[in-house]
């Protein structure tokens, strides 16, 4: 799972350092650069995927995204022509291999429960250095200080250290993790001849790093990418054994019908809380139960058509104490339950998955809209890291009620909203409280309403 993304010198970002948790919600006006992040993303993506990385070179036009050329990524301010990029992950450890110590990197046998790095980096070097005292380390003041901070990981790891002497103490003895942390930096040059971006000599090293990448998102492992302009209703959609069979959706959900098609059937963990009060553990089940948010009493009807490697959508609705509606086709249903499912599909992804949504929102009614948004938690919370760039205050409401609700704990929420300050982007990440309360409101932030209110009331002339 993704902790930190950096990124030097790309698009619009003169330098980005951005924190991560399981639900990113990043917000803002148009030309902020959110969706930059999710491209930075989706170019390691495709140049993993096709090779180029690992040799160096970064692939700009490919199947997920084409950004042009490199003059059309460099930061037009860069002081060198030099784009850089910079991943921190952490993945469970495999069975009988180390940890790693999160201070310093280097391999422990201990298992301690993840610790926030900044955070035991900071108070371990406030206490050797008697800075701290013993207000601050009260359990409330940790938990609120350091959100991220496994408190009784600390504790346990602190009174190890105490037996010593703390003075004597050396962090790395006592902190360790059952998580192995992974980063991965990589700086590619910009060249003029060629228009390309190829790793400068120097940082090649890192691409030795990779490898152990290669089964975890961005590079490996599943990614699922919903972008803004999907596939909307067509009178059927393409059928791919094999996309089917490595459950790709496509960028636009043109494949989402077909995926389901073929999956239907499966079944979702019996603890898995995407499954809410779905009345079956089969993801047809599962995708149904979810779009009656949408439009309640709607039910998916699919068919393949093999002979024309094509599946015929449709939809029947529940009509109460009689048999449900004839099937109508997708066409004569509207945009929302077509628009919406490669969403739903993407934020069913199993355990260990990526999932980058642009703009889920899109003709979807308020209701569905905050609906939605409880299954990006829910999805969170089942192992699935999930960034959606957004412009609806009502998906973010409703990440706020899922931790309002204990769906999902405020430090695995993170809203990132987008802005220029004189000129340059910058980013405010207003905190969750646990009832689902932020720590501020950056001005900008989803408050036209309040403002068109306010214009309401006014008195005339």
């Amino acid at each position: 799972m993704l902790r930190r993304i950096g990124l030097n010198n790309f698009k619009c970002f003169g330098r980005l350092d951005l924190p991560c948790a399981p639900l990113n919600l990043l917000c803002g006006l148009n030309g902020m650069g959110k969706s930059s992040v999710i491209q930075a993303l989706l170019v390691l993506r495709q140049s993993f995927a096709s090779g180029e990385l690992q040799t160096g070179h970064l692939v700009l036009g490919g199947e997920l995204i084409d950004l042009g050329a490199g003059s059309d990524v460099l930061f037009e301010d860069a002081d060198e022509e030099v784009i850089e990029f910079v991943l921190d992950d952490e993945r469970p450890r495999e069975p009988g291999k180390p940890g790693r110590c999160p201070l310093t990197g280097q391999p422990t046998g201990g298992v301690f429960a993840p610790v926030a790095v900044s955070a035991a980096r900071s108070i371990f070097s406030r206490l050797l250095s008697g800075e701290t005292g013993e207000d601050e380390l009260s359990d409330g003041r940790l938990a609120r200080d350091y959100p991220a901070m496994n408190v009784s990981a600390f504790r346990r790891a602190l009174a190890l250290a105490r037996e010593e002497g703390v003075a004597k103490a050396r962090p790395s003895e006592y902190f360790s993790t059952s998580i192995v942390d992974v980063s991965w930096a990589g700086t590619f040059r910009y060249s003029r001849t060629g228009d390309q971006l190829t790793a400068v000599e120097s940082e090649a090293a890192n691409r030795e790093t990779l490898s152990a990448w290669r089964d975890a998102p961005p590079f490996g492992g599943v990614l699922h990418y919903v972008q803004a302009e999907r596939v909307g209703p067509r009178k059927s959609y393409p059928l791919s054994e094999v996309l089917a069979r490595r459950g790709n959706l496509g960028a636009r959900g043109e494949y989402a019908w077909n995926y389901l098609n073929d999956h239907a059937h499966d079944h979702l963990q019996a603890d898995d809380p995407r499954r809410a009060d779905a009345p079956g553990r089969r993801l047809v089940d599962v995708v149904d139960h979810w779009l009656q948010d949408v439009s309640p009493g709607a039910h998916l009807s699919l068919e393949a058509v093999m002979a024309a490697d094509e599946v015929i959508a449709g939809f029947t609705f529940d009509r109460p104490g009689d048999v449900e509606s004839r099937r109508h086709r997708a066409t004569n249903v509207g945009f929302g339950l077509s628009y919406v499912l490669p969403v739903v599909l993407a934020l069913l992804a199993p355990p260990g998955a990526l999932c980058l949504v642009e703009n889920p929102e899109a003709h979807l009614h308020p209701r569905g809209q905050t609906k939605l948004a409880e299954l990006a938690a829910r999805a969170a919370q089942a192992g699935v890291q999930v960034f959606v760039e957004t412009h609806s205050d009502h998906f973010v409401d409703g990440v706020r009620i899922a931790v309002r609700d204990g769906l999902i704990p405020a430090g695995d929420a993170a809203i990132h909203y987008f802005e220029r300050r004189a000129g340059r982007v910058a980013v405010s990440s207003p905190a969750v409280d646990a009832d689902g309360r932020l720590s501020h409101w950056p001005a900008g932030f989803f408050d036209q309403h309040d403002e068109n209110l306010a214009k309401l009331l006014a008195p005339r002339g």
